[in-house]
């Protein structure tokens, strides 16, 4: 499978609680999802993607700086 396309037909099932796909149902109703997998799939997407930018984004380089002057100041840093 290509990193950002799925193969179509692909799928696995997931099972969750039922009183949380009510919730699912009742908050998709009058959106574009039409079922409650498409919803769960869209979020957990959301959710990765949301997760590997706060990985990537760890330090600027203004932070970075900020930080060795700090540890300079306590003589970790020469």
């Amino acid at each position: 499978m290509t990193e950002g396309k799925e193969e179509k037909g692909k799928y696995t099932t997931v099972s969750i609680p039922t009183p949380l796909a009510e919730k699912i149902k009742k908050r998709i109703e009058g959106t574009g999802f039409n079922s409650i997998s498409s919803y769960v799939t869209y979020v957990l997407r959301e959710l990765l993607a949301s997760m590997e930018e706060e990985e990537e984004e760890a330090f600027s380089k203004e932070d970075e700086e900020k930080i060795k002057e700090r540890l300079r100041a306590l003589g970790y840093l020469d």
